[in-house]
Parts: structure tokens; C-alpha cells; sequence
């Protein structure tokens, strides 16, 4: 369970109202003009997806430093930079895919599996034999069948499947020359730090040619075991206990490219969110709006590939975690018609009847729901350590997510300047 909350007044513990801890006045708030254009620039495509290839990481990671710079946060170490290193799949050159002669798009028609090995393929299709699963006979079968030189394709719901089975049939599977996968819904990308064997591609059903008989691929991937990436962190201190802090986190990177036409925006997914933590940053670097508490803005790197930058920040933390009082993580900041869900809630019951009791007050979102634990984000690993925090994220508006399509254009923020105020709220409240 997380640990009591001893910094809420024991007004709020004893369910006094709002009026005694709550300053419902903002000075300059949110600027959205600035918020879009933050959000249009780390989506656009000299970002290269914020990923590894072109080091878009690093560009972003740039662009964020000197925004820190000119609102003249604090830092901890030099030029606001945590560097730490990862283990990264990319796909830097080719990604091509053609069945029966058809050229298949990529990014709309197909995606590469983040675990995908390079090569250049042309062969006929085999198709999973689907028995394997029910008859012992045709699965014996299935391993005694040379793969080497074909493009083994199955459904998405047998690829799951096979995870059931001995081990035996992952590795024959393996021996093939690509895999490929047909899924029903939508394309969803990923990140790993490992690479198969052979190419693995994933395909739209829809988009997969009737009757087709052979492909013909070519994919150029590139394992980077030491890759050197970074978090950005900056802070204001506090006035009265500058040793106490507050946190404000939202990871910065995203899924970068796919081969050399082909990138991932990630307008939603989480350019969004950097773009409120910068409005909360140009907000508390006002010395008006500065807080009894300092407020530390950690811009986080690759939590795509696995939530890599705050796990490596909470073993390496910039001042002792136990001076932490509460971290509010920002992600999929760019939509809100249904409202927010907040991550967390379901455990820290009184700081969430806290939002809600803002929220039933100024009626900044439309609705505010309590999940309970979930390894989603970049709070989890600070929950882990027993640290309260929150992971609020809007609900409803466009279904784009780890796509080609989650762009800046046509990004409602409909809750964005409510989870601005509601945040600045619940820190006053904190503070109090």
C-alpha cells in the first residue's frame, strides 16, 4: 500500500470544505496557441518520431532544454541532463513489403514487430497449419517440415495461441525466413530491446491480397546495444520548504521511424503532454505563482521502450525520494470529452476525493475516474517505491495510438486547460 500522505492539512483529513485550503486564482495560465505549436513541432517530422533513429531523441530532448532555459528553471545537473543508456530495435534504411507483386504501404498497410531482424526476402508463403493446436499428429508434422527460405504467415489470434505450446514450436517457427502476421483491427506499434532472427511484419488484414501465394520484403534493422539517451529535468524552488518537492513528469519520446519514409508522430502519445508540463513550467517559473514546495519538471525519456528513463531515474534520483510529496505524470494529454481517468486513484483515495472535490467546484473536465494500479506509465515506478502519484490521462475524442495517425492536426484539447487548472489546484491544495 502507499504510504500516508502526512503533507494534506488535517483539515483535508478531517473532510473540512475547500474554501479553507483551495486558491481558485491563477495568475497567467496556460497559453493554447503556445501549447499547439509546442505540440505541432515535437509531432513534425524533423523530430523523426522522437525516437532512435536520426536521434530524434536527442532533438527533442534539445528543444525541451532550451525551453527550460529561457523560463530559467533550476538545475540539478548540467544543462537539465539525466543520460543514461538503453537497449534499442531500429529500423533505420528499407522497410518494404510487396504480395503477389502488389507494393504494401507501410505504416498504413503494415508495421514491422518491434523485435523484427533485417534481411531481404523473396519466397512463397506458407500457411500456419492451425491443427498444430488441437491434433498432436499435425503438430509433429508441423516440426518435422523444413521452413528455411519461406514466409510463414498466420492470424493474429494463432500467433497469441502459440505462446501456449512447447517450446519446440517457437524455435521451428523461428527457422523460417520472415513471419508474418495478419491483424483484424488496427496496426499498433511498439519498441523492444531485442532482435529476432528473421524479419517479422504485421498486416492489415484488409489490406492483405487475396489468394496470394508469394512476397517478397526487405528490411533493414539495426540493434543498438548501448544506445545513450537522456531525461530533462529542471526545477523551481520552493519558498518556503525548497527541500520539499512536488513533481510534474511527462516522457518526451515516442516510437521515432520506420524505415526512411515512414515516422510515428505521436501527437497525442505524449507530445501532448510534454507541451502541459511546459505550460505548468512557464506557470510556476512565475515568481508569483511560486509555491511553499519546490516543483520539479522531469521530461522523461523512453518509456516506449519500457518505462526506461524513470526506472532509471528513482535508482538514480537527483535529491532523496523521500522528500518526493506527490508526482503528477502527464500522458494522452490531447483529447478529454468523456473527461480524465486517474491512475492511482483507486489507491490514494483522499488526495483523488481531493481532484474530484476541485473538479465538482470549478468543473474543469467533464468527468474524473479512479483506476487503480497499472504499469501504463512513467508514475509506475514510482508507486513502486511507495512515492504518491498520480497518472492522469484524458478519455474519448480520436482513437489514433502508436500509429501513423496520431498527429497534431485536428488534436481537440478538450481537457487540456482543465487538467492545467485542476493540477495547479491540486497543488495549492497540497501546499496548504
Amino acid at each position: 500500500m502507499p504510504r500516508p500522505l502526512p503533507f494534506l492539512t488535517s483539515a483535508y483529513l478531517l473532510g473540512i470544505g475547500l474554501g479553507a485550503f483551495v486558491n481558485t486564482t491563477t495568475a497567467l495560465g496556460q497559453d493554447m496557441g503556445r501549447a499547439r505549436a509546442t505540440i505541432t513541432t515535437l509531432a513534425g517530422p524533423a523530430m523523426h518520431g522522437r525516437g532512435y533513429v536520426n536521434q530524434g531523441d536527442t532533438r527533442a530532448a534539445r528543444y525541451i532544454r532550451q525551453r527550460f532555459r529561457e523560463l530559467g528553471l533550476r538545475s540539478f545537473t548540467p544543462h537539465y541532463t539525466q543520460s543514461f543508456p538503453i537497449a534499442i530495435n531500429t529500423f533505420p534504411g528499407k522497410c518494404a513489403l510487396s504480395a503477389n507483386g502488389k507494393a504494401l504501404t507501410p505504416g498504413s498497410d503494415f508495421i514491422l514487430e518491434p523485435t523484427s531482424g533485417p534481411g531481404r526476402i523473396r519466397g512463397p508463403i506458407t500457411l500456419l497449419d492451425t491443427l498444430i493446436f488441437t491434433d498432436e499428429q499435425a503438430g509433429q508434422r508441423f516440426l518435422m517440415r523444413g521452413l528455411q527460405g519461406q514466409v510463414l504467415l498466420m492470424q493474429h489470434r494463432d500467433a497469441e495461441r502459440i505462446r501456449t505450446l512447447p517450446e519446440t514450436f517457437a524455435q521451428h517457427i523461428g527457422q523460417a525466413a520472415a513471419l508474418i502476421t495478419l491483424i483484424p483491427y488496427k496496426l499498433t506499434a511498439s519498441l523492444a530491446g531485442q532482435q529476432a532472427a528473421q524479419p517479422r511484419l504485421q498486416v492489415l488484414a484488409s489490406r492483405w491480397p487475396a489468394r496470394t501465394t508469394e512476397v517478397s520484403l526487405q528490411v533493414d534493422a539495426r540493434l543498438i546495444p548501448k544506445y545513450s539517451t537522456q531525461n530533462i529535468i529542471g526545477y523551481v524552488p520552493g519558498r518556503v520548504q525548497p527541500d520539499s518537492f512536488l513533481v510534474v513528469s511527462a516522457h518526451y519520446d515516442h516510437l521515432g521511424r520506420m524505415g526512411k519514409s515512414t515516422y510515428f508522430p505521436g501527437a497525442n502519445d505524449n507530445a501532448s503532454g510534454t507541451a502541459l508540463l511546459l505550460e505548468l513550467a512557464d506557470y510556476y517559473a512565475k515568481p508569483q505563482n511560486r509555491l511553499a514546495y519546490s516543483i520539479v519538471f522531469m521530461a522523461f525519456g523512453a518509456e516506449e521502450a519500457g518505462l526506461l528513463g524513470s526506472s532509471y531515474y528513482v535508482q538514480h534520483p537527483l535529491f532523496p525520494l523521500e522528500r518526493l510529496r506527490f508526482l503528477v505524470n502527464l500522458d494522452l494529454e490531447g483529447t478529454g470529452e468523456e473527461g480524465i481517468t486517474v491512475v492511482n486513484g483507486r489507491l490514494l483515495e483522499k488526495p483523488f476525493r481531493l481532484l474530484e472535490q476541485l473538479n465538482t467546484q470549478h468543473r474543469y473536465v467533464p468527468s474524473i475516474a479512479a483506476r487503480g494500479r497499472a504499469a501504463n506509465s512513467d508514475h509506475y515506478p514510482f508507486s513502486e517505491r511507495n512515492i504518491p502519484a498520480f497518472f492522469l490521462y484524458t478519455r474519448g475524442g480520436r482513437k489514433a495510438y502508436h500509429d501513423v495517425y496520431d498527429k497534431s492536426e485536428g488534436l481537440p484539447l478538450t481537457a487540456f486547460a482543465g487538467v492545467f487548472h485542476l493540477v495547479t489546484d491540486f497543488f495549492t491544495a497540497l501546499t496548504r
